[in-house]
């Protein structure tokens, strides 16, 4: 694992009770905020991509994108935490 690696935050679609979030393309909606379309296909930004951890669905957040893009950085770890997600690696200095 690369220090890259370590220092990108994942939002886990499970919340502190155990259970999968719904609606179950959470994920690929929320990463929709940064994709765009080419060749009839939705390409995924790489500083907000949906991915699978363990089964469960979840979010890889770029860090440096509280630098470009602070209120979307903002927005989608306020839904995190408002929805009782599971955050790995997340900032000290949030907000």
């Amino acid at each position: 694992m690369t220090d890259d690696d370590d220092k990108t935050i994942i939002i886990e679609g499970v919340t502190d009770e155990g259970e999968q979030f719904r609606p179950s393309d959470w994920a690929e909606r929320m990463s929709g905020s940064l994709s765009t379309f080419r060749n009839h296909r939705i390409i995924y930004s790489p500083m907000l991509q949906p991915s699978i951890k363990d089964g469960n669905r979840c979010v890889m957040l770029d860090p440096a994108l509280k630098e470009s893009n602070p209120e979307l950085y903002n927005s989608i770890l306020k839904f995190a935490k408002t929805n009782h997600l599971k955050i790995c690696n997340e900032p000290e200095d949030n907000e």
